[in-house]
């Protein structure tokens, strides 16, 4: 089975905590869902480790002209916010 792209996995982690928090659920539909999001987030955060390493960011330099610099902790926020989860 192919990995979800970050996208689509990120999507169906929040469809999967808004069912969770509805309250609505079995217990055993909710363990099952619970599970199902900790492979989310896993699979989230190994995606934006990822991209992490891969970043550059283009920033202007000293004289207006366009430099591009590697980013070795990009996405931090995004990825603090994963982690949360």
């Amino acid at each position: 089975m192919n990995k979800p792209s970050f996208e689509d996995a990120l999507g169906r982690l929040e469809e999967v905590v808004r069912l969770l928090e509805g309250g609505q659920l079995p217990l055993e539909k909710s363990l099952e869902l619970f599970g199902e999001g900790i492979t989310l987030v896993r699979l989230c955060r190994q995606q934006l480790e990822e991209a992490e390493g891969r970043i550059s960011v283009l920033m202007a330099g000293e004289n207006g002209e366009v430099v591009q610099r590697e980013v070795d902790a990009g996405l931090t926020e995004l990825a603090a916010c994963i982690r949360k989860e």
